[in-house]
């Protein structure tokens, strides 16, 4: 049976063996009665590494920018953030529908900044006809692309002059920072000083960590104790969580300098495609690799490959994610199917109907 190359996202991947001995050995407690060493220790970890008073373990990156948010605004409230910002287009709406809390989302470039301009005419005044304007909302990487350092600290210092926090959500943070990283500089190193622009950050450790699932909200004990009433409100509040919370913390421990490896196999595969009529890589910071297909062909490139047992997703635009249960036989293997596709190989390509939407 051909193995599968399942580039659909960085959410696939699998634990290592290592990583399932440390959730086996993780000791246990009850969680919700905030005695279990293995999330406790997690949370530590993950504060201390990024720059914060504390954190606070959550099943997933939505539940984790929703506390985040609730925390910082209440009722009437409004947060600045981008038009296609994960936490106003992909969480359901979960900050206005729970929160009631109104979302004024911007334009963003290519590389999802939203023009300093642009965030300081949103704010509204101090009036009662208008929603109170308390938060910016950022996320890093942006498709793939880190923000630039500048345009954090110039956005976040805008935000504190006009008396906003500022949260980021950093479902890829560590990407970010293996991108970002100066000569002799940490993953870890990095990560904090991104974090170091924002009050409160949103990490991820089911992506390019690798953990099965979770995230961490990081931020001021007032703030995280904040969230936590909202975690309990939001069916957060998990039991003996420890053996999840073990494999987080197995991945701050070995994981973080292994991102780059995962750099490394996007580069490979946008190195292999360029130059095939038809289509144009975009540009390639992290891990994730954008193809814009002519014609309408991607929904038939899609089915072409799945056929050949490689996943990818076209959903905006077509993306490929590296992680660690992607190797350079399994990038080559999409390369040549690829290029087979667009008859520049030995193989060519037929026509195959379009399936259905794409799961992003």
């Amino acid at each position: 049976m051909t193995a599968i190359v399942d580039l659909r996202s960085d959410t696939v991947t699998q634990p290592t063996a290592a990583m399932r001995a440390a959730m086996f050995a993780a000791p246990l407690g009850d969680d919700v009665f905030g005695d279990d060493p293995s999330v406790n220790a997690l949370q530590e970890r993950v504060a201390d590494m990024l720059g914060f008073e504390a954190a606070l373990f959550m099943p997933t990156g939505t539940q984790s920018n929703l506390c985040g948010l609730m925390a910082h605004c209440q009722r009437g409230d409004e947060y600045i953030v981008g038009q296609s910002a994960h936490t106003y287009r992909y969480e359901g709406g979960g900050a206005a529908v729970l929160g009631s809390i109104q979302p004024q989302p911007l334009a963003q470039n290519a590389s999802g900044q939203m023009a300093l301009a642009d965030i300081a005419s949103a704010i509204k005044p101090d009036d009662c006809h208008f929603a109170r304007t308390k938060l910016l909302c950022l996320e890093n990487t942006w498709n793939g692309h880190p923000m630039p350092m500048d345009y954090l600290a110039e956005a976040t210092t805008l935000a504190r002059r006009h008396g906003l926090a500022a949260h980021l959500d950093g479902a890829r943070l560590f990407n970010a920072a293996a991108a970002s990283a100066g000569p002799g500089e940490t993953v870890a190193a990095a990560a904090r000083r991104i974090a170091s622009h924002f009050d409160s950050v949103s990490v991820c450790f089911s992506k390019g960590l690798g953990a099965p699932i979770g995230s961490a909200l990081c931020g001021s004990k007032e703030l995280i104790a904040r969230a936590h009433r909202v975690r309990k409100m939001t069916g957060g509040g998990m039991r003996q969580s420890g053996s999840l919370a073990a494999a987080a913390d197995y991945a701050l421990e070995h994981h973080l300098e292994r991102l780059t490896d995962d750099h490394a196999l996007a580069q490979r595969l946008a190195r292999g495609l360029q130059g095939i009529a038809g289509l144009q890589v975009r540009s390639v910071q992290t891990n994730i690799v954008f193809l814009d297909i002519a014609d309408g062909r991607g929904p038939d490139l899609l089915a072409f490959l799945k056929a050949r047992s490689i996943l990818a997703t076209g959903l905006i635009g077509l993306r490929f994610v590296t992680h660690l249960n992607v190797d350079s036989v399994g990038i080559d293997r999409t390369i040549d199917a690829v290029t087979a596709f667009f008859g520049q190989g030995a193989e060519a390509a037929p026509t195959l109907a379009k399936p259905g939407a794409s799961v992003y």
